[in-house]
Parts: structure tokens; C-alpha cells; sequence
């Protein structure tokens, strides 16, 4: 098709039409197909690279203002955003092959136009001339700061680089795009084309729910049919009795994407060129290697820093693992008759001694979680901290039908927002939890106010039959987590729209509202009111609930050190590989581990090809921050815990500070402000039970 699409398929095309409605309106998912993908993304790369031009025209030293640079390159550069994130989105939650092949034949040509123009030195010396300008000293205080923000990931974005190794570092960013997305596909493709036929004889232990929903998936064969995906894979490890079914599932698991499965689907090659690009960029832009140019746009101040803060964490945690690796060996062995305890029993060892040292198991628990009444009671919450209420409306043009829609409001009925739910596994949709933010707020030029809109999406189990769908208590907490990263794009009151929600905020800093809200899946003044029996409809057992909560750091020595040991394996892997193969990945991992862990897989597991987060999802050398925040999330917590953890000021406060700054300052400025200090590890290691 040209790419100049015509007057009628413009106004058909979701992914085109008027800037202003854009706006103001909420995305069409329903109405894109593949077909819209190619013409849409050309016209609107096309509008970039005039809007670009236009900037960059003339003398480079000629005087310029915010007007003619920020907000001349805004308008376009936002459309093409918006619409490559439907697709993307789309792609994440809804594949097909079409929309694949449509969404890959897009992808080169987009990733290189991002690299072109963020690596222009014509834009870089518009920038500069803004900067070094007169009338630079008179700008608002955010947009000194945004235009300083541009400089840096311009200079990142290799702004500064010339001949050869521009076109290197051009070739290099391209290359990557693909292989991240080629990663995600394997992974993608693995999960979904794995299922496991059981037999009656092997179903022994499993939940009626789980044994209903594998029923239904054998289908006319008959049987019962298992898969990787989370609801189906994590309760069959928890709970079934034959050994040989776990073992089987377990492999299949931890080799998806790996030479030990289907050739097509191998992410060996992949992971060692990725982390050969990586390196060869941070060399090209004048680091030592990619975990330094990583750490540039993050709190910590170099990777020193993060390692030695990892290695304490694992000094602290270890004595505390240890005990709950000896605790569980001995309770497998004398009540399971599992000397040789294995890894694809601990799962299961490990739900029989929290069921029988504390009375309950996560199956009973989930009876009480009900998804209606925990994003009732999640709402509820949101309200009585932050004084915002969320109001479903119809879903109108969501891309399936269990995607629900939201409308964020202050108490006074102003729009503040709208967030989708996707909670459900199926087919064709990534694995894992996540929050997008689907559009950004945003004051524009022309006056028109645009609001947030995110997505939430998880892939937990669907209801069985009339019943709603049930949540596990860790299922609850992931929605929390999640819910707490939507509210940081949705309650952000910065107008600017490189500074709002979280845009510039550092990666090291995004998990502190996330995991903040967590804390809340421990109160019995919340849970008391989401925990409902989905049977009987009795409230949560204040028994119950105690009984859990002195399990709330069962095996968390064990937990703290298999998330450092991802960490370090991240930091590593990006700072001190040599020898870019697959073995060469696997020996980093195999030195970390026998550095940190206390539990060690068999030979054949192959994690690193599955770690999404790093070879794929934006986490690379970062994925500390998970860790790092947690520590700024504790300690902001503990103000709650000092004032009453539903004191509405206290709330307010953080709504202020923290929620609402976006990248308007640092966001140790926002911490402190917040808390009144420096942050404190105490408070993380006292909810973990590692005080002391």
C-alpha cells in the first residue's frame, strides 16, 4: 500500500487520525488487523522524519527555543509511540502469525528510525544550542531538566559518534531489536507448544479446579492435558504426589528455548550475540563494558556499588537459607520419603511442610481470593490511601473478551486515568505479569489535556465452570505489585510529557510503588475485606489469616538468595564476559551459583534461556533494581507502619512525593522528601525475618 494512506483509510486505520481526538480518546484494539500495521507505521514514520527535519534544517548554532526543538518534535514522535505500542501490545497479549509476521516486518524499519534520529549530531547540537542559550536560565525548572535529560541519552544514544562507528553503532541497535524479539518468540512458542497427557493414576494430590481445567483441555481424547503456562504448571508442582509427572513437567520447563529442546526454538545463539553487541556498544561509547553504560541512567552509582550491595544482601540471607534448605531436606526425607531431595520436589516438599508447620495450605487460601472481590477490595484500598476512585465503564474496543476497563478518578469525578485488566493465561499471550503504559499524560501544545491510560496483565488461571475465577495469595500480590506500577503512570500531575508517569524515572527506582503495595497483601485491615469464600461467602478466618502471616517468611533466606543469584548472574554476565558463547553464559551462571546458592538444579536446567527480563524485557545489567528498590519500598513502608498503615495523610503524602513526580526530580529526591532521611536496609530485613 503507499505510504501515503488515503483520506478513507486513514479514518479506518485505529492506528491514524486526529492528533487531537488521539487525545482524548481511548484506543481501538478491536479494530486493528495486520492489514493497518504496515500503512499506518509508514505514514506515521514519515511525519517523524519531516518533523525531524524541519528541527534540524539550517544553521546548527542558530538560537533555539523550547518551542521550536521539544515541542515542534513532540506531537509526531508521541503518534508513532502510541501507535507501535498498540501493536506491540497486541502483539504481547493477542499473537497470531499474521499479526507476527506484520509485526516483524515493521520492527528493522522502526528500531531504525529511533536509532537514526537518537543518534542524530544535528539534533545533539539543537540540543546544545538550547542548552547554551540565552534564554535557557528563564525555563521552568522540568523543562531545564528534560532538555539536560535529552543531552545525555542523545550522548547514550551514540549523538556523539562519527563515520564508521556511528554506522556500527546503527547496526548494532537494529541487530539487537531483533534477537530481544526473537527471544520473546522462542520463549513464547516453547511454553505454548508444550503439553503433558496424564493418566488417572498420576492425578493423585491435584486440585479439583486444576483437574477440571486439564480435563477440558484434553479435549475428545480424553485424559487430563497439563501445560507450562503459570496456572497449570505451578499447582501441579505444588501439589502432585507422582514423582515421575513432576520430574517430567520440571524438565520440560527449565529446557524451554534451549539446544535441549526443539532446534527452531534455541536461545543459545541468541543470548551470546546479544551480550557481543552489548559489549561491543558500551566499548563504541567510550565504557568499559555494558554494565557501566547501563547504570548510567539508574540511582546506583556504579556496578561495584550494585555487586558489593548484592554480596551483603547474601551474606545476611545465607545463614537464614541455609536453615530452611536443612529444615526442608529433613522433613522430605522423614515425612515424604524423599532422601535424595530433588529440584523438581521442592515445590512440592515445600507445601507439605508450610501446610503442616502452619496448618493451612495455598490451595485452602485461594478458596478465600475470589478475583471480583480482591480488585474490589484492591480498589477499595487505593481509595482510602490515595483519594482515587476506579470506576469500571464498557470495554469497548479491547482486544478479547475478559479485557476489562477502568476509569481512574479523583473523588471530585476529575479524570484522572484509565487502566485495562487482562488477568487470564491462554494461547498466544506472553507468560509473566507486567504494567504498560499505553499513553502518557500530557499537557499539549494546542491545550489539550491527554490522560494516562495503562494496562495491567497477568496470566492467572480462568474461573471453572459458574465459578469466578481464584487467586493463590502470591497471585495477589503480583496483581498488587502490578497495580502499584499503574498507579505511578496514572497519578503522576506532571504535564510534560518527557517527565511524566514514568518516563526518566530511574529503572533502579520504577519497583518502589509496585512493591510498596505489596505490603498491603498482609493487613488484615485489607484482606479481611477481599478474602470472601467463593462457596459459602464467609469472610477470611482471623485464624487463618495469622496462621499465614506467620508463614509470610517461610524460605525467605532461600527466596532473597535465588533473587541475588539472578542479579549477579545479570551484572556479570554484562560486566565480565570475555568469551561470548553459550558455555562461556552457562560458566557465569555455574560461578554465581556456586558463589551464592544454597540450592543447586541438575545440569540440564538451562534458566538464563528463559530469563526474559534481561535478553528481552528492558532489564539488562538492571535487574538488581528489583532488590534495590525493595529496600526504598520497605523503608517507605515502615512510615505507614509508624502512622497507621490506612492513614489517609501518610497517603496522601506519598500519592505527592512520589506517585505524582514522575522524572520531575531524582527519585532519591522523592525518597527523601517522603521519608524525612536517607533510606535504611532495616526495614527490609525485618519483613523478612533476617533482622538481627
Amino acid at each position: 500500500m503507499s505510504p501515503n494512506p488515503t483520506a478513507a483509510v486513514q479514518a479506518a486505520n485505529p492506528l491514524l487520525g486526529d492528533a487531537v481526538l488521539a487525545a482524548l480518546e481511548l484506543p481501538d484494539f478491536s479494530a486493528l488487523r495486520p492489514e493497518h500495521i504496515e500503512p499506518a507505521v509508514r505514514e506515521l514514520m514519515a511525519r517523524v522524519r519531516a518533523a525531524h527535519e524541519r528541527v534540524c534544517a539550517g544553521d546548527p548554532a542558530r538560537p533555539a527555543s523550547w518551542e521550536d526543538l521539544v515541542q515542534a518534535l513532540e506531537p509526531d514522535s508521541e503518534a508513532l509511540g502510541r501507535a507501535w505500542g498498540m501493536v506491540s501490545h497486541l502483539h504481547a497479549v493477542a499473537d497470531t502469525p499474521e499479526l507476527r509476521r506484520a509485526f516483524n516486518a515493521m520492527l528493522p524499519e522502526v528500531t531504525q528510525l529511533w536509532t537514526e534520529l537518537g543518534s542524530d549530531p544535528r539534533l545533539f547540537a539543537r540540543y546544545r544550542a538550547l542548552r547554551e542559550g540565552s534564554g535557557f536560565a528563564a525555563l521552568p525548572a522540568l523543562r531545564r531538566r528534560i532538555v539536560e535529560h535529552a543531552l545525555r541519552d542523545l550522548r547514550l544514544s551514540g549523538a556523539e559518534l562519527r563515520g564508521e562507528a556511528h554506522a556500527r553503532f546503527e547496526a548494532i541497535e537494529q541487530r539487537g531489536a531483533e534477537l530481544e524479539q526473537a527471544f520473546s518468540e522462542h520463549l513464547l512458542d516453547a511454553t505454548d507448544g508444550f503439553s503433558l497427557r496424564a493418566e488417572a493414576s498420576q492425578l493423585e494430590g491435584l486440585p479439583d479446579d486444576l483437574l477440571q481445567t486439564a480435563h477440558e483441555a484434553a479435549g475428545e481424547q480424553g485424559g487430563w492435558r497439563f501445560t507450562l503456562h503459570q496456572p497449570s504448571y505451578v499447582p501441579l508442582m505444588q501439589h502432585a504426589r507422582d514423582r515421575a509427572l513432576r520430574q517430567a513437567m520440571y524438565r520440560a520447563y527449565v529446557t524451554r528455548a534451549s539446544e535441549l529442546g526443539d532446534p527452531r526454538l534455541d536461545n543459545s545463539g541468541i543470548m551470546a550475540e546479544l551480550l557481543a553487541l552489548r559489549a561491543e556498544l558500551a566499548r563504541l561509547l567510550g565504557f568499559a563494558d555494558y554494565a557501566e553504560l547501563s547504570l548510567q541512567t539508574k540511582m546506583a552509582d556504579s556496578a561495584a556499588q550494585v555487586e558489593e550491595f548484592l554480596l551483603d544482601l547474601a551474606r545476611r540471607a545465607r545463614p537464614y537459607a541455609e536453615r530452611d534448605l536443612r529444615e526442608l531436606r529433613a522433613f522430605a526425607a522423614t515425612e515424604l520419603g524423599l532422601p535424595d531431595l530433588q529440584s523438581w520436589d521442592l515445590a512440592f516438599a515445600s507445601e507439605r511442610l508450610r501446610e503442616q508447620r502452619y496448618a493451612y495450605s495455598e490451595e485452602q487460601l485461594r478458596q478465600y481470593f475470589t478475583e471480583p472481590q480482591v480488585l474490589a477490595g484492591l480498589f477499595d484500598l487505593v481509595h482510602r490511601l490515595f483519594g482515587v476512585r476506579i470506576v469500571e465503564q464498557p470495554a469497548s474496543g479491547a482486544w478479547h473478551p475478559e479485557v476489562r476497563l477502568w476509569r481512574v478518578e479523583r473523588d471530585g469525578g476529575e479524570l484522572l486515568g484509565h487502566v485495562y485488566t487482562d488477568l487470564h493465561a491462554r494461547p498466544g499471550k506472553r507468560g509473566g505479569a507486567w504494567m504498560d503504559g499505553l499513553r502518557s499524560r500530557w499537557l499539549r501544545a494546542d491545550g489539550a489535556l491527554q490522560t494516562p491510560v495503562a494496562v495491567l496483565t497477568c496470566n492467572f488461571a480462568s474461573g471453572v465452570g459458574a465459578r469466578p475465577p481464584l487467586l493463590s495469595h502470591d497471585d495477589v500480590q503480583t496483581l498488587f505489585h502490578e497495580f502499584g506500577h499503574g498507579l505511578h503512570h496514572l497519578l503522576t500531575r506532571v504535564d510534560e510529557l518527557g517527565a511524566s508517569g514514568l518516563s526518566g524515572v530511574e529503572w533502579d527506582a520504577v519497583e518502589l510503588p509496585s512493591q510498596f503495595l505489596e505490603n498491603y497483601c498482609w493487613e488484615w485491615e485489607v484482606l479481611r475485606g477481599l478474602g470472601r469464600h467463593v462457596d459459602t461467602g464467609e469472610a477470611l478466618p482471623r485464624e487463618l489469616f495469622d496462621r499465614m502471616l506467620a508463614a509470610r517468611n517461610f524460605q525467605a533466606g532461600m527466596q532473597t538468595l535465588r533473587q541475588v543469584e539472578f542479579s549477579l548472574f545479570d551484572l556479570r554476565v554484562h560486566r565480565d564476559l570475555r568469551e561470548f558463547t553459550p558455555q562461556a553464559v552457562a560458566g557465569i551462571a555455574e560461578q554465581v551459583r556456586r558463589e551464592v546458592a544454597v540450592v543447586f538444579p541438575p545440569e540440564f536446567a538451562r534458566f538464563q534461556h528463559s530469563f526474559s527480563h534481561i535478553f528481552a524485557g528492558g532489564y539488562a545489567a538492571g535487574y538488581y533494581s528489583y532488590k534495590w528498590a525493595e529496600v526504598l519500598s520497605a523503608d517507605a513502608y515502615a512510615q505507614f507502619e509508624e502512622h497507621g498503615v490506612l492513614d489517609p495523610d501518610t497517603g496522601a503524602r506519598f500519592r505527592d512525593e512520589i506517585l505524582a513526580r514522575g522524572s520531575s526530580r531524582d527519585a532519591i529526591d522523592s525518597f527523601r522528601a517522603f521519608r524525612g532521611r536517607e533510606p535504611s536496609i532495616d526495614a527490609l530485613l525485618r519483613h523478612q525475618g533476617m533482622a538481627g
